[in-house]
């Protein structure tokens, strides 16, 4: 050293490293740098952590005195412990050099390389500096490098690790192991270091088994495991320690191929990654070929588990696949399908509908021109065909065959997976057939499966399901064209099928009760007892094969079912009757099938008991309200609402047959209370959300907070889940349910509170009394079984009444209307007299007295209130009264409704009155009405000042303006074009200046403060023809959203005379009305009543019966 450097010191800086491979093979915690002036003392660098491209950064610095031997060693360690180390590490590379050379470099940089380790050469980047005015007080208090014999043993069992790897001698691993055990034996339990010596030694163990010099892989798994008992999360060492336990899992599934491993191993690369920096050479390690990415892909290759536990483990290899990772798609496939098999097992529709989610995203991900996109379309189309066929929502059974098309075009002519697609597609036209009765579907299906049979020769694995399929396709085409031979061959196809399916075989049960329905469908014609009998005992085989909650059950139950009402067909035995009812009751009451067969199969429960006059009818009506009650609330929207409950055909008449069977039953109150339940449906689903919390908030706050919280965020989730994208609307369709649930949960909570047991449940006979607290409510059942002792044409009527009122429409004013007062005459004696009678004579309800009608089916089309006799009293002089002279009549679409706006009347706003008119609508919303302007201005000059007028006309009666009068004002009128919608009666619509005012627009609209609206416009008060009993027109919404009076219209309304009858009614409510005094919406049906007795001379019948009044 030379002399003017004696009595310094140098600053070392370590500034970084590379190339720092490790001679085992381990994986380190950190690398760290060793500066030794001697054989007794060395300097150490703080633990840096090794970078995915093997370097480390560590800017760590040293001040050393250069009086020491001017030699020094300069040693690379790798750590195994980031905490507390236990031994020295394992040496990379280990150098002697000297003061002089390292500061040859003057003050930069420079690098120092080490010899090579497994083919690269490690170095470090030093920076080396002279102080000459340095206090040593501060220099750096150098380690001891003699250790105790732990560290002796455990830097040997390294070195000797190093050297097994690098010679594969068994007796270096054999020495190495052996040290490692005597540092555990010198651990003991609590220990210190007991984490770190189990794991060297586990580690020793590990690279010896994947040598084969090691046969105990279940003594190395243990010791990891123990090792991370003691690195709990937290501790530094605990990423390290799950990695290791990772590589043993993994190394031992590679060996024995046991599921467990590998899918622990995936557990455990989701809690490793996730602790580990991107950049880092353990992230880099664990997310590599040998780490995740080997994990995902065995994962991804195992069988389709569909219990709980097996799901999990898909969920986690999705977690470890992110948007790009080469292994998602099949990742999110395998989900899917898995997914779906516990939807199949259980019937949960969030699982099918998951299914579809991740479904929709392989195929996003494999776009047109991709080689496997035809499976991935008919997997996606499989699931949309379970939703279907659970939930009845005929836009996933026109996706799913329009996917199944797609994916039959992509396969080669007799591609050996055409077969399943073929089969797919004739399963989805079946299904339509079934639904929409085009017999071009059942045709084109029974060749796809004939053609799907000719791939799948004897031999075949799926020649078993494609027989049974072809089968089920011929015996449909049979039920439908009554080809005997299409039964016949059928038969003989489940035959072979059920050879292919031997006892214990997973889809017998399939074949067995397709086998049994075919059977019986042939002892109905040739009436042999064996048919009937061997379909029993199959379908009772397929009972035994199946869980008490598996799904398919249902088709069992169904099965015995037509099996013993066949059978009571022909022979006529009551125990047969009582056996096809049980299962009847079985099947529709089956709790994981989905609510669309559970319905058909109720519905015709109640047809066959009405037809054998079977006491179970009114229990199969009341099942029937009940789910369809339960059916329609799953849907999200109320669009989505209407077509569930429009699906069902063979239902329209549901409710008034009900109620029927109430009434031949001699139960009036359950008759009124299934005609509550089953009509108005659509509203009170919505109403339940709008639910006043009163009552409830003195009973418990937190339950009304918490309701009415939940009901927000329903009604919120209602309009997001009618999104025209299809994949967005299965998210929100989840959303939704989970919001239900939450709901269902809340109102089951307060259910249990002292007198809310009936909370939100449908009201019963002594809560309906209240509609009729005022004057009686008259409800008028039509039914295909009785009219409730009242014999009415009713089908005839209502035709006639369309076609008369357009006829009228054409006549001058002055002419008088012969056949509609005959119409108006039969309605007279046939339905309103027989009642005049029952309420004066027994009921005593006095003249001019207010009654409500509440008309069911087709009496909804009928003006009941312009009943008329037309006819004079014997004396010649005097005319006999109409049913307007006797009563004040009103309209209710239900009991609830009226209930409903007579509570919402104990408290009032401050009157505000808007008159809304629209003479010029905009584009395509009719032809410019001349007299709505005179029409506003007379309403004007009429109100008193007290009710606030304003109004709203012109450019300003836009869509946006009249929603806001409609908010915030309690009386409003409204002149404009109206129009109801027959295809979709929640689009029917007021016509505005920009855009109309949908029925959906005013249901979204909350306004309790609301009283009275006058609906100057065509059709307001119209029902829809499909489900008139859920009396889905403009007044009903405007009555939903909070208006407790309404008057609305039947048809078309003449806006030149229909001024007449408002100028008379607004009159009439002004009437006797005192300075500063508030008009009364009670008083509108009064109004109305005197407005059109007293235009008689001045507007045509048709004009003056148009207008009805709706509510209290």
């Amino acid at each position: 050293m030379p002399r003017n450097l004696e009595g310094r010191y140098i600053r070392l800086e370590v500034v970084s490293g590379k190339n720092l491979t490790v001679p085992s093979e381990r994986t380190p915690a950190g690398i760290y740098v060793s500066i030794s002036h001697d054989s007794s003392r060395c300097w150490k660098s703080a633990i840096g952590i090794l970078l995915s491209d093997e370097s480390t950064m560590w800017a760590d610095t040293v001040t050393l005195s250069l009086d020491a031997s001017p030699a020094l060693s300069v040693e690379i360690r790798a750590s195994f412990e980031l905490g507390r180390m236990l031994g020295n590490g394992e040496v990379i590379g280990k150098l002697k050099t000297s003061w002089n050379a390292l500061l040859n470099h003057g003050n930069e940089p420079f690098a120092l390389s080490f010899p090579r380790v497994r083919s690269v050469r490690p170095s470090l980047t030093l920076k080396a500096t002279v102080l000459h005015d340095y206090d040593n007080k501060n220099s750096a208090l150098l380690n001891s490098i003699v250790g105790g014999q732990i560290t002796r043993d455990t830097d040997v069992g390294h070195a000797r690790l190093a050297k097994y790897v690098a010679s594969e001698r068994v007796s270096h691993l054999n020495d190495a192991i052996r040290h490692f055990e005597l540092v555990l034996d010198q651990c003991p339990v609590g220990h210190l270091h007991r984490a770190a010596a189990l794991t060297n030694l586990a580690w020793a163990r590990l690279k010896g088994y994947i040598q084969n010099d090691f046969q105990d892989i279940n003594s190395i798994t243990s010791l990891f495991r123990e090792a991370l008992s003691l690195c709990p999360q937290g501790h530094p060492d605990h990423s390290s320690s799950i990695y290791h336990l990772f590589e043993a899992l993994t190394w031992r599934y590679s060996e024995e191929n046991t599921a467990i491993y590998i899918q622990e191993s995936a557990e455990l690369s989701c809690k490793l990654l996730a602790l580990c920096p991107e950049g880092t050479y353990l992230h880099s390690i664990a997310a590599g070929e040998n780490g995740v990415d080997y994990v995902v892909s065995e994962c991804n290759n195992l069988p389709i588990d569909a219990s709980d536990e097996g799901i999990h483990l898909r969920r986690v290899v999705l977690k470890l696949c992110p948007l790009g990772n080469k292994y998602r798609p099949r990742a999110l496939s395998m989900l899917a399908l898995a997914v779906q098999a516990r939807f199949l097992q259980r019937g949960t529709i969030d699982d099918v509908t998951e299914s579809i989610q991740h479904h929709r995203e392989v195929v996003s991900l494999y776009p047109e021109g991709h080689t496997e996109r035809d499976t991935f379309l008919n997997n996606l189309a499989l699931s949309l065909k379970y939703r279907f066929d659970h939930q009845g929502d005929s836009d996933d059974l026109n996706e799913a065959i329009s996917l199944y098309e797609e994916a039959l075009r992509l396969w080669p002519v007799k591609h050996k997976y055409s077969a399943s697609s073929l089969n797919n597609l004739g399963a989805a036209l079946h299904t339509r057939f079934k639904q929409r009765g085009d017999v071009n579907d059942i045709i084109r299906s029974v060749s796809l499966r004939r053609e799907a049979l000719t791939l799948c020769p004897p031999g075949n694995p799926t020649r078993d399901t494609t027989l049974n399929n072809l089968a089920v396709t011929l015996k449909t085409r049979h039920e439908k064209l009554d080809t005997s031979e299409d039964l016949d061959e059928a038969i003989d196809l489940l035959r072979d099928s059920l050879q292919l399916r031997p006892h214990g075989h997973p889809f017998r049960y399939k074949g067995l009760h397709n086998l049994s329905s075919a059977l019986c469908s042939r002892f109905t014609q040739t009436r042999k007892n064996e048919d009937a009998e061997e379909a029993i005992r199959l379908c009772r085989e397929s009972l035994e094969a199946l869980p008490s909650l598996h799904p398919d059950r249902y088709f069992s139950y169904r099965r015995l079912q037509e099996a013993y009402l066949s059978r009571y067909r022909v022979q006529c035995k009551s125990a047969d009757l009582s056996l096809a009812v049980e299962n009847f009751r079985l099947a529709s009451r089956h709790p994981t099938q989905g609510f669309p067969r559970r319905i058909e199969e109720a519905i015709d429960w109640a047809c066959q008991a009405e037809v054998y006059r079977h006491d179970s009818a009114l229990e199969a009506y009341q099942t029937c309200l009940d789910l369809f009650d339960n059916h329609v609330m799953t849907r999200s929207s109320v669009i989505s609402r209407r077509e569930a409950a429009t699906a069902f055909r063979s239902a329209q008449s549901l409710t008034v047959d009900a109620a029927s069977c109430a009434i031949r039953h001699d139960d009036l109150r359950q008759a009124v209370e299934l005609l509550e339940q089953g009509r108005g449906q659509q509203w009170s689903l919505a109403s339940r959300l709008r639910t006043p919390l009163e009552d409830l908030k003195f009973a418990s706050p937190e339950l009304a907070h918490k309701l009415s919280e939940i009901s927000q965020r329903l009604s919120d989730a209602q309009g997001s889940a009618g999104s025209a994208n299809r994949a967005a609307a299965d998210r929100a369709a989840i959303e939704y349910r989970r919001l239900q649930e939450q709901w269902d949960a809340v109102v089951a909570e307060i259910r249990s509170l002292q007198g809310f047991s009936r909370f939100m449940l449908p009201p019963s006979y002594s809560q309906l009394q209240a509609a009729a607290r005022n004057g009686p409510v008259i409800i008028l059942v039509a039914s295909l079984y009785s009219c409730s002792a009242i014999i009415v044409p009713t089908s005839v009527l209502k035709k006639d009444f369309a076609r008369e009122i357009r006829h009228a429409s054409c006549m001058p004013p002055e002419e008088t209307r012969k056949e509609l007062q005959g119409l108006l005459r039969t309605v007279w004696d046939e339905i309103m007299l027989p009642i005049v009678i029952v309420l004066q004579r027994d009921l005593r309800v006095g003249c001019r007295s207010r009654i409500w009608l509440c008309p069911t089916a087709t009496f909804t089309s009928i003006p009941l209130h312009a009943a008329h006799p037309f006819r004079m009293k014997p004396d010649g002089v005097t005319p006999e009264l109409c049913l307007e002279d006797v009563y004040i009549c009103s309209y209710t679409p239900t009991l609830s409704a009226l209930i409903r706006s007579r509570r919402m009347m104990k408290t009032r706003a401050t009157p505000s009155f808007a008159a809304i008119g629209q003479s010029e609508p905009g584009a395509g919303q009719g032809e410019a009405l001349k007299t709505i302007d005179s029409e506003l201005e007379l309403v004007r000059k009429i109100v008193p000042v007290t009710a606030n007028p304003t109004t709203l006309s012109g450019d300003n009666a836009t869509r946006a303006g009249a929603l806001d009068a409609l908010q915030h004002n309690t009386w409003v009128h409204l002149a404009c074009h109206g129009k109801q919608d027959h295809e979709q009666p929640y689009y029917s619509r007021f016509a505005m200046k920009d855009e109309p005012v949908t029925l959906l627009d005013i249901m979204n609209k909350d306004i309790p403060h609301a009283e009275f609206a006058f609906l100057s416009a065509c059709h307001t008060a119209v029902g829809d023809k499909k489900t008139p009993d859920e009396v889905i027109h403009l007044a009903a919404g405007l009555q939903f959203s909070g208006f407790k009076s309404v008057i609305g219209t039947l048809w078309v309304v003449d806006d030149a005379v229909a001024n007449h009858v408002v100028k008379a009614f607004y009159e009439n409510m002004v009437k006797d009305l005192k300075d500063g005094a508030m008009m009364d919406c009670t008083k509108a049906a009064w109004a109305l009543n005197r407005a059109t007795c007293s235009v008689k001379t001045k507007v045509p019948l048709e004009q003056r019966m148009v207008f009805i009044h709706i509510g209290v």
